[in-house]
């Protein structure tokens, strides 16, 4: 039985009524926080340089967007024309000009966001905000990502790649050339008050390393398998299995469904190897077999607290990173051709993670070899998601296993392997901090690379010291330390692959691009003018023997828990044309595990958002019907909540003796399952979702998987176990709002169908709380959910049901990643925007994720939605989360948000007609 809790304290949800903002009063709000902005500087200033601040010196920094500049080194004009978005389109006659004026034009408009990029990159961001910011760049100094990318650029990256990242870094300095900090950003303006921090030159490496930002964010399931092992202090292995069921390949189908692996399967076992750690969706693995036992919780709670604590490049530190990508064949299509859509989860932010630009040379040709549009990274050459003349391509994290912790039996003499102690490869690193004092560190590598995170916190050391193992496992002495073996640790050639995808004109050039696509391993989807679509799995995807190796730490000091290889790219699953017609890529399983060799993870998604996409598109094409540009886009706003279609008929059915929960319960008569922003329905089912979780799961984990706020009465436990005395302790849960446990993904969906065969489980029993009823069974649970869920409205929406929607509980806040997080709360209110109220939520189409645990606020959402029509590619469709510009008082700091909430899109002009078309400003770079 799930140990028994009692709870003392609620959720700690931001709470408020707020109304969406006033397309009216948009540039009303936009002049409002100018002139606040001037009074604080002017203020700031007189107090600490006597120095008055005008409206003219605040917009010194936009960039200037007509007429011409001259730039040394440009061996011809280029010219920038920018829509009315200010969304860039660059024309050059030389791939050197084309590359040098997107980093120059990048630089205009987000250079303080590169910027933050590059010190987050290299660990230096104690640079920048000083003393505060010391751990995570000893973290971040540890794992080494601009040392690795140091590494690809000297030895693994191509003549012309770096040639390209020579000339982008030569733009960038170019527009830096003579600047002072509040010429390029406002930010920089406020950081001059308290420190001399003042911008330095970029680097090709600077470019290089933001790869591997973003591989840290997508880096698969390592947090499931710290979940895991934290989840033993409170858990058995049944309860853990209960919490992570088998993927439903019988329901929700996986990418590739028509590739031919049977060959490869037959001949991989005949040959008696052994697939890549044989762990299922759903395995939890014995921590009694591999040393990693339930006392590791105290160690991992502490790897978790410094992995909260880092700065997010692109997604919530790993979780709940998703996306939707899926292509349709011009056989189903009204115009006879291909359409493509993507759109990638990530955490909000402001300005957006994404640049729209397009890079186009004059004439193709060997000389200048690029024509192609789409989303890159401010602070990166080349497009990322787009399409050239010929194909179109999108992504979504493929969530494949590419990261492993050990546990390593550390002495003063380095660390034991197969018997013998092996010494440590070690350097310094010194920590540069603003207005204090540097700080030297020592990291610490095995032999293959691994560096020994728990050297980087004072609670790590607990890991080894408690950690439960076999009596085979070495004397612990001073404790285990904790080691990571990632892939993007080694060096690696994505940047190259870049470069080739923005050039390929057919499915053969795709592959050849995909495999040099090393980190982090996404799914990409293909379309093709000459109509063709397709599907390829890329990335360096390790092998292992060990039956848990993957799913939960391991012995470093046993070889047999080591990788053994990698996959070969010709043996990665792919489709070509699928006679379905289609291919859908939202985070599910790959490829069925009876079909394929190799285990490539034991944590996919659980298919719900994909099974929809797939739905609706069979009812779509069902008796002859062809899909649209616009039907894509209406598919990306689905609001449907299947974990409500499954849960709402059992609702319904309970008895209630409450007339003001009934009143909310009739709510959910007649509703059809869309969680839209005015629907009061949505808001109440919602609350009663994460109720359900609360009382049947989240009372019941560990503290470290809990929200921080969430005090609780538990059963005491020592390292034997709980304690049979009825000792009864008082824990409060350690995780932010945003990545605490149970989260409500489809995870948790399948869960609870799993459970809801089983309406007298032990998970159903929850304690009596003040007047709350306690339960015995599924059904009591429910009922209590449906109180609690009820009266958390009431005090959060008012006590009158009509008043309710899920739009005031489902809020999207955009906040500046730096100052606008921790600056002062002026300052905050001059750099952030919001809150808008949103349709979506938690595994739906329209992914406008919220944690259960934490409360109802959006924590990451589709951070750009496109749609491209490979039958005139003027007609493709795209919209970015923000907009073009990272200065604040812009007006295209957030002018494409009000349409990005409407789920709008706009024209995405290509061809050189219809960019002139919906040019507005044009800038002539001359050399």
């Amino acid at each position: 039985m799930p140990p028994n809790t009692t709870a003392t304290t609620g959720d700690t949800a931001t709470t408020g009524a707020s109304a969406m903002p006033a397309k009216s009063g948009r540039k009303k709000g936009r002049k409002a926080r100018l002139v606040v902005l001037v009074l604080v500087l002017a203020i700031i200033g007189g107090i600490a340089y006597g120095a008055y601040w005008s409206i003219s010196t605040v917009r010194a920094s936009f960039p200037q967007t007509t007429g011409s500049i001259k730039l040394d080194g440009l061996s011809g004009p280029v010219d920038v024309k920018r829509d009315g978005y200010g969304i860039p389109q660059i024309y050059a006659s030389s791939d050197e000009d084309l590359f040098m004026a997107q980093g120059f034009v990048q630089a205009q408009d987000r250079f303080y966001e590169m910027d933050v990029r590059r010190h987050m990159t290299s660990g230096r961001l104690s640079e920048m905000f000083g003393k505060g910011q010391v751990k995570n760049d000893e973290f971040l100094r540890t794992l080494g990502w601009d040392r690795i990318a140091r590494q690809e650029y000297d030895s693994k990256l191509s003549p012309a790649t770096k040639k390209y990242l020579q000339a982008y870094a030569k733009g960038v300095n170019a527009y830096l050339q003579g600047k002072e900090g509040k010429d390029i950003s406002l930010e920089y303006a406020a950081l001059g008050f308290v420190n001399d921090y003042k911008p330095e030159k970029w680097t090709p490496v600077d470019s290089v390393a933001w790869l591997k930002a973003m591989a840290w964010d997508l880096r698969g399931n390592m947090q499931d398998e710290i979940d895991r092992a934290l989840m033993t202090s409170r858990l058995g292995p049944q309860q853990i299995q209960d919490l992570y069921p088998a993927y439903p390949y019988g329901r929700n189908k996986p990418i590739v469904q028509e590739g031919q692996y049977d060959e490869l399967t037959k001949a991989f076992r005949q040959g008696g190897a052994t697939s890549s750690s044989q762990g299922t969706t759903g395995t939890t693995g014995s921590s009694t077999s591999t040393g990693a036992g339930s006392a590791l919780t105290s160690q991992l709670g502490g790897l978790y607290s410094v992995l909260d604590d880092l700065p997010t490049a692109v997604g919530v530190n790993g979780q709940g990173i998703g996306s939707n990508s899926w292509v349709v064949a011009g056989k189903y299509t009204i115009s006879g051709k291909p359409l493509l859509a993507n759109d990638p989860h990530l955490s909000p932010s402001l300005p957006s993670v994404w640049y729209q630009m397009g890079l186009h040379c004059r004439s193709v040709s060997g000389k200048c070899q690029y024509d192609v549009t789409g989303y890159t990274f401010a602070g990166m050459p080349g497009v990322i998601i787009g399409h050239n003349g010929k194909i179109a391509w999108g992504m979504t994290n493929s969530g494949v296993d590419v990261t492993d912790l050990y546990l390593e039996k550390v002495s003063a003499h380095g660390y034991l392997y197969d018997g013998k102690v092996r010494p440590f490869k070690t350097r310094e690193e010194t920590i540069k901090v603003a207005g204090g004092k540097a700080k030297t560190i020592v990291v610490r590598q095995t032999q293959d690379g691994m560096p020994l995170l728990s050297d980087r916190d004072d609670e790590l050391v607990q890991v080894g010291r408690k950690a439960t193992v076999t009596t085979a496992a070495p004397d612990r002495g001073d404790g285990y330390g904790i080691a990571l073996r990632w892939t993007a640790l080694d060096p690696g050639t994505s940047m190259d692959a870049v470069f080739a995808l923005d050039r390929a004109a057919d499915w053969s050039d795709f592959r050849d691009a995909a495999a040099l696509f090393d980190v982090p391993s996404q799914n990409l989807v293909y379309a093709s003018t000459d109509n063709h679509i397709g599907y390829t799995l890329p990335g360096r995807i390790p092998t292992r023997s060990a039956k848990d190796a993957g799913t939960i730490p391991v012995p470093g000091w046993d070889s047999k828990y080591r990788w053994t290889g990698f996959i070969k790219q010709d043996e990665l699953p792919y489709e070509y044309d699928p006679k379905r017609g289609y291919v859908v890529t939202a985070n599910q399983a790959v490829v069925d595990q009876d079909k394929y060799p190799y285990t490539l993870t034991a944590d996919w998604g659980y298919g719900t958002r994909s099974q929809r996409i797939t739905d609706l598109i069979e009812s779509k094409i069902k008796d002859g019907g062809k899909v649209s540009t616009d039907d894509m886009r209406q598919m990306q706003l689905d609001n449907s909540s299947e974990i409500a279609k499954l849960l709402v008929p059992r609702l319904l059915k309970i008895n209630l003796d409450d007339p003001d929960v009934r009143q909310a319960q009739e709510l959910l008569e007649g509703w059809d399952y869309t969680q839209d922003a005015d629907s009061a329905a949505a808001a109440y089912f919602n609350a009663v979702w994460r109720n359900i979780l609360k009382l049947a799961f989240g009372n019941k984990l560990p503290k470290e998987l809990r929200v921080k706020g969430q005090c609780l009465w538990v059963d005491k436990i020592d390292s034997t176990g709980p304690v049979d005395d009825e000792t009864k302790v008082r824990e409060c849960g350690q995780r932010d709002a945003g990545q605490a446990q149970p989260d409500g993904g489809d995870r948790w969906f399948e869960v609870v169908r799993t459970l809801m065969e089983k309406p007298d489980s032990d998970w159903w029993k929850t304690p009596k709380s003040g007047t709350r009823p306690g339960a015995e069974n599924r059904d009591q649970l429910f009922a209590r959910a449906m109180i609690d869920a009820r009266w958390e409205l009431t005090a959060k929406l008012g006590k009158d049901i009509d008043t309710w929607s899920w739009g005031r509980l489902h809020r999207l806040f955009l906040k500046n990643q730096t100052l606008g997080t921790e600056g002062p709360k002026v300052v905050q209110y001059l750099l952030n925007r919001g809150p808008w109220k949103l349709s979506g939520g938690e595994a739906t189409v329209n992914a406008t994720g919220w944690n259960a645990a934490g409360g109802y606020n959006v924590v990451w959402v589709p951070s750009m939605r496109m749609v491209v029509n490979l039958a005139d590619l003027d007609k493709s469709k795209w919209i970015n989360l923000t907009g073009a510009s990272g200065h604040a008082f812009s007006a295209h700091y957030t002018d494409q948000t009000g349409k990005w909430v409407k789920g709008e899109l706009l024209p995405w002009s290509f061809s050189g007609k219809a960019v002139d078309k919906s040019t507005s400003d044009t800038l002539v770079l001359k050399p």
